[in-house]
């Protein structure tokens, strides 16, 4: 293992000194989000949902962007999250904006009340998808728009390429069940927007594309905040009990050589943005 940051250290993201540093809007999803707000309708005087809002960067540009006759209600259960989105909208005097610290499955709003939901990378992260975007489309009027980002299966296939290879290598063969659950998870293009059909959306012109996320070699990219952050303790429990140190060490080393040999460590990101109305 490299000196310097292990990717084995956890990062805890409940806690108030993590998410004064915490980014705004990390640079990992911020594709998703200028997809977003590409797409959004921008009206005045609408009621907008914002799911899985985060620290508030969609809340916030849109409460700006849609005027001070627009209400934004940001929703999210990540409560150090929530404590800096109103700190955020006080010292930006917005009046606009109010801060739902609760699971988006929960939220009690007035049926038909919405004009507008938007998740950004919201849905992979939600336990209880199918809950949360039944209760949107009640909330929702008749007409409201629903627009959502995702990253797809397929994502970062480069690195799951070298995962499976290094579970083969060390004889953790049984673990290759967990590692095909783990990439399944994300979703298709197909099944995220059927997801949202079976809530009750009519889906209206889905987008799909991508980009590339690069880095010098493996130890870049295992010590890179945010990869510790975001995926690392899912790519630590894919390994057999008891072995991560030693088995993120080979994993490390072999995406190393990967880099070595391409000159570079780059993983696909395909993303989509859907769009549903009711």
């Amino acid at each position: 293992m490299m000196s310097g940051v292990s990717p084995l250290e956890e990062i805890d993201i409940q806690t108030d000194a993590f998410i004064e540093f915490y980014d705004e809007l990390p640079l990992w999803s911020a594709p998703f989000g200028l997809r977003m707000l590409d797409r959004v309708p921008m009206r005045a005087g609408q009621t907008v949902l914002d799911v899985g809002a985060g620290t508030g960067f969609l809340s916030i540009e849109l409460a700006q962007r849609c005027g001070p006759t627009s209400r934004v209600i940001a929703v999210d259960p990540w409560a150090p999250a929530a404590r800096r989105l109103r700190r955020r909208v006080a010292h930006l005097g917005l009046a606009n904006v109010e801060v739902v610290e609760r699971d988006a499955a929960a939220v009690d709003l007035p049926g038909e009340s919405i004009d507008l939901i938007v998740s950004n990378l919201g849905v992979n992260n939600f336990e209880n998808a199918d809950e949360v975007l039944r209760n949107c489309h009640r909330m929702a009027k008749p007409g409201a728009h629903l627009l959502l980002t995702t990253n797809l299966s397929g994502h970062m296939h480069e690195f799951y390429e070298v995962l499976r290879a290094t579970l083969i290598e060390l004889g953790q063969d049984d673990r290759l069940t967990a590692l095909d659950l783990h990439i399944a998870h994300r979703g298709t293009f197909e099944s995220v927007s059927e997801r949202v059909a079976t809530a009750g959306f009519t889906l209206h012109d889905p987008v799909r594309g991508g980009f590339r996320t690069r880095f010098a070699d493996g130890t870049a990219l295992l010590r890179h905040a945010f990869i510790r952050m975001g995926f690392v303790p899912a790519w630590k429990s894919i390994f057999r009990d008891g072995t991560s140190e030693s088995s993120m060490a080979r994993l490390e080393a072999n995406l190393n050589e990967v880099a070595r040999r391409r000159g570079e460590l780059a993983l696909t990101i395909p993303l989509a943005c859907i769009e549903g109305r009711k």
